[in-house]
């Protein structure tokens, strides 16, 4: 849009083009997709617009990589922006991420005025956004809704768990809150008291056609991985423990670690020679990834059985191969606002041992869709991989009700049916099915 070497101006992202939904009708189903189609028919040629803090790394701009195309293909005039801020802006709204769930950071004066309502109201200097429906994305960009230039129905979509938020950031960022029309949480627990607006629940979502969701066989997954075991002398006959996400203190990676070493000490487990491995990306909102990752590495401390990667090449296929392949997939964040790599695990037919954290509950159901534990039980995450491990029957089980699950309720489809149905109700063409007050 704007180019100015001392200035940052919001920027659009013009790479999607239309994508119909017809396309999903051999997994969602025909009468799934008509009923789509029916509730976007009102909505042809409406403006829709989402606002975030990436374009790439991390689960929302990888969710608005087809929820845009999808919107297109309906009829729909939809769009997406980002923010852009200086390393010291996503320093601070990283800090403002980690305190909202319970963590202690430090705030200054100068770090919410100077910095964080500045890059906000400097993003709209030359921007005006007019839209039938706005969404809003985390707290980067919440206070644009003060600071910056809209018109039509706004929501803040919240993407992380607020219930335990300090009280000093939450009492910042509440009067921001409740200048929008409305809030999206993808649990209604989330959502910390003060806020005035309606609270609508709606959660998280992969796209089964993308590059990394995709069902593969075993064989394609295989091939997808030759060059990645080769460079990383990855043994393809081995058992693979998997573990995706972003290197950060509250995906407990290191309770991982800790609980893999102690698997190996078990002499059922030395005979087939599990391999753990983890992947995760750096996001470019998220500063703090490099010096986490640092720390994993630190804590393997040169266990043969343990890769620990970093921004592997053709990503989403690699990932969605490793799934495929892995005979157990664990998640044990101890903070977690949905986990959308669970979702993407079960869809490959990947058993998943989760923590009983945020939504992560909404997907492992235990003894059906996988097992919950405690983020730090390294005894029961120890005797659920053994058990996976050594036990196929029961691994196919997981594998099959994983996958229903994901199709009933968390594929892409899913989701903008829930939009649709939500900016309806914002032009007052019916009422939402999924509202709920707060």
């Amino acid at each position: 849009m704007y180019n100015d070497q001392d200035q940052k101006y919001l920027d659009q992202f013009d790479e999607l083009s239309a994508y119909p939904i017809n396309n999903y009708e051999s997994i969602i189903g025909k009468n799934e997709v008509l009923s789509i189609k029916d509730l976007a028919h009102s909505l042809e040629e409406r403006k829709w617009v989402h606002v975030n803090s990436t374009f790439e790394g991390g689960g929302v701009a990888e969710m608005l990589k087809s929820v845009v195309p999808i919107a297109k293909g309906l009829g729909i005039d939809c769009k997406w922006y980002c923010i852009e801020g200086d390393e010291n802006f996503y320093s601070i709204t990283k800090r403002f991420h980690n305190i909202i769930q319970g963590l202690d950071q430090h705030f200054t004066l100068e770090d919410l005025l100077e910095t964080y309502i500045e890059t906000n109201k400097r993003n709209f200097e030359h921007n005006k956004i007019f839209s039938d429906m706005t969404i809003v994305h985390d707290p980067q960009p919440c206070a644009s809704i003060v600071h910056g230039d809209y018109e039509g129905k706004l929501i803040w979509r919240c993407h992380i768990d607020t219930s335990e938020a300090n009280e000093m950031i939450w009492n910042f960022l509440l009067p921001y809150i409740n200048n929008y029309d409305g809030v999206i949480f993808s649990m209604k627990e989330f959502a910390k008291k003060g806020i005035k607006k309606p609270v609508y629940q709606v959660a998280p979502a992969i796209d089964p056609l993308s590059k990394k969701n995709r069902q593969r066989t075993h064989k394609e997954a295989l091939n997808t991985l030759e060059d990645l075991f080769k460079e990383h002398k990855i043994d393809a006959e081995r058992p693979i423990v998997l573990a995706v996400s972003r290197y950060d203190i509250h995906k407990n990676q290191k309770t991982i670690i800790k609980a893999f070493k102690e698997l190996k000490k078990s002499a059922d487990i030395r005979k087939l020679k599990p391999q753990l491995i983890m992947v995760g990306n750096l996001a470019s909102d998220d500063p703090e990834g490099k010096e986490m990752y640092a720390e994993i590495l630190d804590f393997i401390d040169g266990d043969p059985d343990i890769y620990a990667l970093l921004n592997i090449p053709n990503n989403d296929e690699n990932i969605g191969a490793l799934m495929k392949m892995a005979q157990v997939y664990i998640h044990v964040s101890n903070k977690e606002g949905f986990g959308l790599v669970v979702t993407e695990a079960m869809w490959q037919g990947a058993p998943v041992i989760g923590s009983n954290v945020g939504g992560i509950t909404l997907q492992v159901i235990g003894g059906k869709t996988g097992y919950l534990v405690d983020p730090y039980d390294v005894e029961r995450i120890v005797a659920y991989t053994k058990f996976l491990l050594l036990n196929d029957e029961e691994r196919e089980k997981l594998s099959y009700y994983g996958v229903e699950h994901v199709r009933k309720n968390f594929l892409v489809t899913t989701l903008v049916k829930k939009y649709l149905v939500l900016m309806r109700f914002l032009l007052g063409i019916d009422f939402p099915y999924f509202r709920i007050e707060i």
